[in-house]
């Protein structure tokens, strides 16, 4: 590691003890490494110091820092295929490509003797491309996924596959293992929700229709009375019946069918008296002489939501009626969802039982679509071992390709039907200024006593309660974080000792701590910041992974704005770092700034990129090899050093100016008071040294920030 980098005299005491390679230290506690984190060490330190101090010569609008780690440990190489699919908090699957940070999903924690199903959210997700593994299981369930991804067996967790040889040993599958979880039965390609064809909403009312509704003609002396009546607990189904009747040009009225008691639930129903439309359901819900596939399922989905039941472990359809039997066993069959038949009971209501376990339930599920999430939900359910999930072949396929990962609450997720470990998508940005190199990305050091002496150095009595910022080097919300959980005991003493403080952050793992966020911010003036420079578009996303590789993308922290902002806590947006000739257009910044309206922000601060020595080289690099024609340009608006030359600076300004003044996105400036006691204007051009506008609880009235903090150069640009 380049301890050089981490000695005290280039770290203001926040990293005591660390010398050259291969001497041995008080400050180095010991090296680890872990199967969580492949490819990553983490060196773990005690510091003598938390708090770091800013040189007075430095631009920065804050004098204190605390950084937790040094570098970053984003390397994240667990993923799955982007068509795997992921079990949703709410009974469904979707394909992992769509999964994005907030969805709530499931997982599993170990409750006593058992491991249980509980929902968790997606904290993060990132694309990566990888070298590609086929896992093919004994009941046909077949997964692709990078060898360095994780699954849970019966032996406990194991890689897809070996360490390259000489690398060493770890678990890995082989054919005498066995998954843990329920399968698919099939190849995902063919576990997907039916269209909803016309002929799947004939199927689909047929079944709900002639299951739970009502169609009455009779004529009397005084003339003929027709009437169509649905009437159900669940709004799901009868907002679906509704306008699928409605789609077939049957209108019909909403209203409240029967009150809630003690012991029922109130009752909606749609209705109709006109003839023409009773007569068009009747039409509709006839028996077809050939039902399509789409039918069949819409059948299925129908009858289900009417007179289905599933409690977890067992999935039933009853009825009385022989014809609505037999269809029930024949959709069941052409979908190849397998099932039994019970006897009639006294009353001469007989019933279809889905077999083959928690795999055949979620075949129905998905195969079928149908629409009540009461019924469609696993959570506390126990994982039962009993599925077909020995592992027949695991082969390399020997390609690349594009993959995804995600990070979640219980450090697992169900892909495939099968448990599979968290993947520690990384969270956070890199900031390349410190280290260019592997070094940076894969040999992290950690402060593990960070908090607590942070909250010694707050007590004491010299401490003047002056603003700390988070975030200055390296970001908090790393995924590191996720292992050491620091920041929860660092943002307690800060609050604690009534010192105000900023973070800012790339990383959705914040989430994480916005309640205790939210407390803080009770008792002291606190800033938000999140760093996004790049448009939610397929354009913008492309070069955001191409630049800021392996970081949460535009629509992740867009949500992550939306999260801070549903708390109640302010949250500015560090536009940066704008890409002369990539991001510096018009219609780019319009839609960015758009984004973050939509999303909330209070704030934002425009800055172009800086590209200080080390990144410098390798983002010219990048540049020729993809955007030749552009490195002639950048000499240009580079050629005195790190910082964009001031005509195109003041180019940019004038640009984003009116659009930032449009949409109110001014916000407050945080600016540290200027040597000649000038205060700040909000509508100053952006600087480097600013921190996001917007972005803090709190604002004194000489118009100085009372929690006036910023963040590093480094940490304000990606290069």
């Amino acid at each position: 590691m380049r301890w050089h980098g981490q000695a005290i005299s280039n770290d203001d005491g926040a990293l005591p003890g660390l010398e050259l390679p291969g001497l041995r230290t008080a400050g180095l506690l010991r090296t680890v490494r872990s199967p969580e984190f492949a490819g990553v060490t983490f060196h773990e330190v005690l510091a003598k110091s938390a708090l770091s101090k800013v040189p007075a010569a430095s631009q920065m609008p804050f004098r204190w820092t605390v950084n937790p780690y040094r570098g970053c440990s984003h390397a994240c190489t667990y993923c799955v295929d982007p068509s795997t699919l992921v079990l949703m908090a709410d009974g469904r699957q979707k394909p992992i490509r769509h999964v994005v940070a907030g969805d709530r999903i499931v997982g599993t924690r170990r409750e006593g003797a058992h491991r249980r199903f509980v929902e968790t959210e997606v904290l993060a997700r990132r694309a990566s491309t990888k070298d590609a593994y086929r896992i093919t299981l004994e009941d046909g369930t077949e997964i692709v996924a990078s060898g360095d991804h994780r699954f849970l067996t019966e032996r406990g967790w194991k890689y897809v596959a070996p360490l390259p040889k000489g690398e060493g040993q770890r678990p890995y599958l082989t054919t005498t293992n066995r998954l843990q979880g329920f399968g698919l039965g099939m190849v995902a390609a063919a576990y997907t929700a039916p269209p909803e064809t016309t002929d799947y909403r004939q199927g689909y009312l047929t079944g709900m229709i002639r299951g739970d509704g009502m169609l009455f003609e009779k004529t009397y002396p005084n003339g003929r009375i027709t009437m169509f009546r649905l009437a159900l607990v669940d709004q799901e189904a009868l907002t679906r019946s509704q306008s699928y009747l409605a789609a077939a040009g049957v209108a019909t009225n909403r209203r409240p069918f029967s009150a809630a008691t003690s012991t029922r639930q109130a009752i909606d129903g749609i209705f109709t008296s006109r003839r023409a439309d009773v007569a068009a359901i009747r039409a509709m819900i006839e028996w077809p002489s050939e039902p399509t596939r789409e039918w069949h399922a819409g059948f299925l989905a129908g009858i289900f939501d009417a007179e289905g039941s599933c409690d977890g472990r067992i999935l039933r359809i009853s009825n009385s009626d022989e014809r609505m039997l037999t269809m029930t066993t024949d959709s069941l069959g052409v979908l190849g969802v397998p099932s039994v038949r019970e006897p009639a009971n006294g009353i001469g209501v007989a019933t279809v039982r889905v077999v083959g376990g928690p795999s055949g339930r979620r075949r129905f599920f998905a195969l079928t679509n149908p629409v009540i999430t009461r019924k469609l939900r696993i959570i506390g359910s126990a994982v039962k071992a009993s599925a077909p999930l020995r592992i027949v072949a695991v082969e390399n396929l020997g390609s690349k390709t594009e993959m995804v990962d995600i990070t979640t609450g219980t450090g697992d997720f169900i892909a495939n039907g099968v448990i599979s470990h968290n993947c520690f998508a990384r969270p956070t940005h890199e900031y390349l200024d410190l280290d260019a190199g592997h070094d940076f990305d894969s040999q992290v050091v950690v402060k593990v006593n960070a908090d607590e002496v942070l909250r010694a150095e707050l007590t004491k009595r010299s401490w003047t309660h002056e603003a700390v910022a988070l975030g200055t080097n390296t970001d908090p919300y790393q995924r590191a974080e996720g292992r050491y959980r620091l920041m929860p005991g660092i943002i307690q003493a800060l609050a604690d000792s009534g010192t105000p403080f900023s973070i800012l952050t790339k990383g959705t793992l914040l989430r994480r701590d916005l309640p205790l966020l939210v407390r803080a911010a009770e008792r002291v003036d606190i800033g938000l910041g999140v760093s996004l420079a790049f448009a939610d578009t397929p354009a913008g996303k492309e070069l955001q992974q191409a630049v800021e590789p392996g970081t949460p993308t535009p629509r992740a922290r867009l949500d992550l704005i939306r999260a801070i902002r549903a708390a109640g806590l302010p949250c500015g947006v560090m536009v940066a770092p704008v890409l002369p000739w990539l991001t510096d257009s018009l219609a780019h910044l319009e839609r960015l700034l758009d984004d973050l309206v939509d999303a909330g922000a209070t704030g934002v601060t425009v800055l172009p990129l800086h590209l200080r020595p080390g990144a410098r080289e390798w983002y010219l690099d990048w540049l020729g090899r993809t955007h030749p024609h552009l490195v002639e340009g950048y000499g240009r608006v580079y050629a005195r050093g790190a910082y964009a030359h001031r005509g195109y600076r003041d180019w940019l300004w004038e640009r984003v100016r009116p659009l930032i003044a449009e949409r109110g996105l001014g916000g407050a400036a945080m600016h540290r008071a200027r040597a000649a006691g000038a205060r700040a204007d909000a509508a100053d051009q952006h600087t480097e040294g600013d921190y996001p506008r917007g972005a803090f609880t709190g604002v004194r009235a000489d118009g100085v920030g009372a929690a006036s903090l910023g963040d590093d150069v480094g940490s304000e640009t990606l290069f």
